[in-house]
């Protein structure tokens, strides 16, 4: 693709996508900047240490600032990227205990002489990417897992926005509900001052790389960097062709939810939870799912009761019901003096049915019901009327935006046309392991690296800002040669040029690039060393258990040995 296309437009960043990781590098790419502050320093005596002399955070070295984490009395663990978990080591010193952030370690200064300019091109109506949605057959009450201090974006907390929008103080520790959340994310990049990037509803397509750069055909735009912050929550994972008539039953007319058919729920997480506390009180609920607590357990069951009621509530329920199956025993019927206050609402012996393991065989339509037959895990075969389908098995996201060219540079060699562009949580892990810059010119941030709280879009956020940064900085200083390639910026405007060796200061060092990453393309994986805090009474196994086999050496210790 030579030469500039009539009418297109150039920008140095495009970001695809307008969630929090999108908002969050707009923030720092409008030129506000973290440091280190000095006046609040991290309670990890060696990493203060190492951060005193260089404060600025886009200038992070990784490797060296965590090389102590194995051997440190503070616990950190290997939940998230190494440089997400230490920004939000940073950003939250205390993690879930400082819930409003009162000890951060992190200050924002804004100078816009740095800021690069940049497009979010996102397709949520508003920003907040996925937060913008109300999944079906769920509420907008429902609540979230992360405290509000855990979803606030940098220069204005949930906190703020709570008291601009009621005029009092939220309390600490407060799951707020999909709704409040949505609204915080839509109001932020007014409240921030980077309303002039982001773009809501643009579907984009066709990006391709060109000789210096990228072309986003959709929008007509030429620009010298994308970052890709779509996420892993696009797309619901579509039920089976036998499935899909359920899905579209229709309304039993003037029929009380008392006399209706159970509403048949699969799925044994969040979102599976989240459609049967969100249904009437006294709906009948048919639920289906997996049982594999040895090996592939529910993620409800890390839900403690004091802190999320109603997903524990589930959970036991899940399990209550499996165990009185595998006993041929009927549920003990508990005190309700020592239930959650969540099961204690509904009647549950008389409207839930767990059906654990069991497979849906056959569907037939008989007006506004459907027949289901069952085949249950000890291979009896059942049958049940329901009113309706909610199929929750999990989402996925997509790089069907990109085309086959640029999917294959980032997905691998191993990649072809004739497959679609998914993408799962452990999908660009390896990837992101190596270098969040995952193909030349392009980065990955958010759920896309693998870490999908927003605590933890901070660290790629940062890290990609500090790349965009110091090379449009570069550009300017030393404007390229009007001898090379085809340009394809608008008139007037200098041609950009991509580095092909860092300096020596190249920002945060995830992996010594001049000397193991020359080939962006490449999927070279190294030891799994990943490393974030976690409470300190969280039972840990051995350190050959936490951080990767004692025959292997982490990573980033290839760095030091030369």
């Amino acid at each position: 693709m030579d030469g500039q296309q009539s009418g297109s437009s150039f920008t140095d960043a495009v970001i695809v996508g307008n969630g929090p990781s999108a908002l969050i590098l707009s923030y720092i790419l409008h030129g506000n900047i973290p440091y280190y502050n000095l006046d609040s320093p991290h309670p990890d005596p060696i990493l203060h240490a190492k951060l005193r002399d260089a404060t600025e955070l886009l200038r992070l070295d990784v490797a060296r600032l965590t090389n102590h984490f194995e051997a440190s009395r503070f616990s950190y663990s290997t939940q998230s990227l190494p440089i997400n978990s230490l920004v939000d080591s940073l950003v939250r010193p205390f993690g879930e205990t400082d819930d409003r952030e009162s000890a951060s370690c992190v200050s924002w200064h804004h100078d816009p002489q740095r800021a690069v300019p940049h497009l979010c091109l996102g397709d949520a109506l508003q920003p907040g990417g996925q937060w913008t949605e109300c999944p079906p057959g769920t509420t907008w009450d429902i609540q979230s897992l992360s405290y509000a201090g855990m979803l606030s974006l940098p220069g204005y907390s949930f906190y703020d926005h709570y008291y601009d929008t009621h005029g009092v103080h939220m309390p600490s520790y407060t799951r707020p509900s999909r709704q409040a959340i949505a609204e915080y994310l839509a109001a932020y990049p007014a409240a921030v001052g980077i309303g002039n990037s982001i773009q809501n509803g643009q579907l984009v397509s066709g990006v391709a790389r060109t000789d210096d750069g990228f072309y986003i055909a959709s929008h007509r735009i030429h620009c010298k960097h994308l970052v890709l912050a779509s996420g892993i929550f696009t797309e619901v994972k579509p039920a089976r062709p036998l499935l899909q008539p359920l899905l579209s039953l229709p309304a039993p007319p003037d029929v009380s939810t008392t006399e209706k058919a159970p509403l048949l729920v699969i799925g044994s997480g969040f979102s599976a939870a989240d459609i049967i506390i969100s249904a009437p009180r006294d709906q009948k609920i048919i639920h289906i799912f997996k049982w594999e607590p040895e090996t592939n357990p529910s993620p409800l069951r890390s839900c403690h009761q004091q802190a999320y009621p109603e997903y524990a509530g589930i959970y036991k329920l899940m399990k209550r019901s499996t165990l009185a199956k595998f006993t041929a025993s009927k549920p003990n019927k508990r005190n309700k003096s020592s239930l959650s206050p969540f099961l204690t609402t509904r009647d549950w012996d008389h409207i839930y049915e767990a059906l654990p393991n069991t497979l849906v065989v056959d569907v037939e339509i008989d007006g506004t019901e459907g027949i289901v037959t069952f085949r249950c895990s000890d291979g009896s075969t059942i049958t049940r009327r329901v009113s309706g389908l909610s199929y929750a098995v999990g989402r996925k996201g997509s790089l069907a935006y990109l085309d086959h060219m640029l999917q294959r540079e980032i997905l691998g060699a191993g990649f072809d046309q004739s497959q679609d562009a998914s993408i799962a949580k452990d999908t660009l892990k390896s990837a992101a392991m190596n270098d969040l810059e995952v193909t030349n010119g392009v980065f990955i941030i958010g759920s896309l690296t693998s870490d999908s709280l927003i605590r933890y879009a901070y660290g790629g956020c940062i890290y990609a800002a500090g790349k965009l940064m110091e090379r449009y900085a570069q550009r300017q200083v030393h404007p390229p040669s009007c001898d090379g390639p085809v340009d394809h910026t608008v008139p007037g405007q200098p041609q950009p040029d991509l580095p092909t060796t860092p300096s020596p200061n190249t920002p945060m060092n995830i992996l010594n690039h001049t000397k193991f990453n020359n080939n962006k393309s490449s999927n070279t994986v190294p030891s799994e060393l990943r490393m974030h805090r976690v409470s300190s009474d969280l039972k840990l196994g051995s350190k050959s258990d936490r951080f990767g086999s004692r025959r292997q050496r982490p990573w980033w210790a290839s760095i030091f040995s030369s």
